[in-house]
């Protein structure tokens, strides 16, 4: 038998993360404002219930695109501050090279994030920056996820690049809605699964294959 051309299964893989892109957005938009607004308030207090959160000293959250319909976990930065946990949100930075890198910024509060250069809300450029050791569980979207931790997401590669950064020693959880989990997901070695899966039904440590 021939050999695998590795070139023509990443092809074949990414043509099928397409796809399912597209079918997962429209499924999340089909749903009513109403409804996502319910469920991700179930999202918001399984992760608040995760072992995984109640340990951890420092956390790395999103600021939700709710234009794009994603779990809205913005009652997660209030939880994490009351418990006196650290709160990083993700941003966008030049390199050397005249493109950008990825990194977290510590946070006083949601006050501090505003949209400046990017589509989504990030800190301050002269907030501290994120080393390795400084976070502990890093909380990440998804337009779909598989129970071995594996996410869909936008394309673009954020946190494919940005997870290694952090975990080990942190952990990951990625969140979606219960209709976004799957049996299994198109994946290559690059893809970086996550530790832990909440969702408005469940909250599950990945099943490593």
């Amino acid at each position: 038998m021939d050999p695998v051309d590795p070139r023509l299964v990443a092809e074949l893989i990414d043509r099928a993360k397409k796809q399912l892109r597209s079918r997962m957005r429209s499924l999340r938009s089909a749903h009513p404002a109403t409804a996502l607004d319910e469920r991700s308030a179930r999202v918001v207090s399984g992760l608040a219930d995760l072992p995984a959160f109640r340990d951890a000293r420092s956390v790395g959250l999103f600021w939700p695109l709710l234009d794009r319909h994603e779990v809205d976990i913005r009652g997660v930065d209030a939880i994490a501050r009351s418990l006196q946990k650290r709160v990083y949100y993700p941003a966008l930075a030049p390199s050397a090279n005249g493109g950008t890198r990825t990194e977290f910024r510590l946070t006083g509060s949601t006050d501090d994030l505003a949209v400046r250069d990017h589509r989504f809300a990030e800190p301050a450029p002269d907030a501290p920056v994120a080393a390795r050791e400084d976070i502990d569980l890093l909380v990440v979207p998804a337009l779909a996820v598989a129970l071995t931790g594996h996410r869909l997401g936008w394309g673009g590669g954020f946190y494919d690049v940005t997870i290694p950064d952090f975990c080990p020693p942190g952990r990951t959880v990625v969140v979606a809605f219960d209709f976004q989990l799957l049996a299994e997901l198109p994946h290559l070695p690059h893809d970086v699964p996550c530790d832990f899966v909440v969702t408005d039904a469940r909250q599950v440590a990945a099943v490593r294959e």
